[in-house]
């Protein structure tokens, strides 16, 4: 049955990433949680886990084939992604699960806070690459 759930959880985390271009682990974490009962820090390694070989190579074809890639920049991301990736799971290893669960909380009502004051902004005048 565990496997039934977590091939559903990663088609919708799939989904959502090609969908809104979400880090699967919005989805995933809470998910491993909550549905599967890991604690925290098993389900932010595995997420981490799942998500490093198809991190987006899906949606990313899609998106580049619309012209729709900024290769400088995600790349000066990436590398910043890498090293703080890293200092990032250090100090998290060091903090117990329930205040990492909040932080992670905290992290998810401020960005759909910022998300949702976004969305109240008129568009901008052109979509397309460099936009």
């Amino acid at each position: 049955m565990h496997i039934a759930i977590i091939l559903v959880l990663g088609l919708v985390a799939g989904i959502l990433v090609g969908l809104m271009g979400i880090g699967g682990g919005i989805v995933v974490v809470p998910a491993l949680v909550y549905f599967l009962g890991m604690g925290e820090h098993t389900a932010q390694g595995t997420s981490l886990f799942i998500l490093l070989p198809p991190l987006g190579l899906g949606a990313l074809a899609v998106y580049w084939k619309e012209r729709h890639v900024d290769l400088p920049a995600g790349i000066a991301c990436a590398a910043g992604i890498l090293l703080g990736g890293y200092f990032g799971g250090k100090l998290a290893v060091g903090i117990s699960s329930r205040p990492l669960q909040a932080l992670f909380g905290i992290f998810l009502v401020f960005s759909a806070i910022m998300l949702w004051r976004e969305a109240g902004k008129s568009p901008p005048a052109k979509e397309g690459p460099h936009a």
